[in-house]
């Protein structure tokens, strides 16, 4: 019965190995996560905006509030 023999344990680059790994991963999640962000709020929030002020008037609205008392130094 020969004694069996176990592979030798890697000691070198294990550092650098393990990190190429990780950072690689980590670059392709934070990309992922930047489209998603993009296109679940940046891109609804763009929206909502151009639809707003696609129809505002910033002069009727200064009217009302100054109708309204907001301002002191406009009567």
């Amino acid at each position: 019965m020969a004694p069996e023999v176990l592979p030798k344990p890697q000691m070198r680059g294990l550092l650098a190995r393990r990190l190429r790994f990780h950072m690689v991963t980590a670059f392709v999640l934070s990309l992922g996560v930047a489209a998603l962000y993009k296109v679940g709020v940046a891109d609804k929030r763009k929206k909502a905006y151009a639809d707003f002020y696609r129809n505002y008037d910033a002069m009727k609205d200064f009217e009302e509030m100054r109708k309204a008392g907001i301002f002191q130094s406009v009567k």
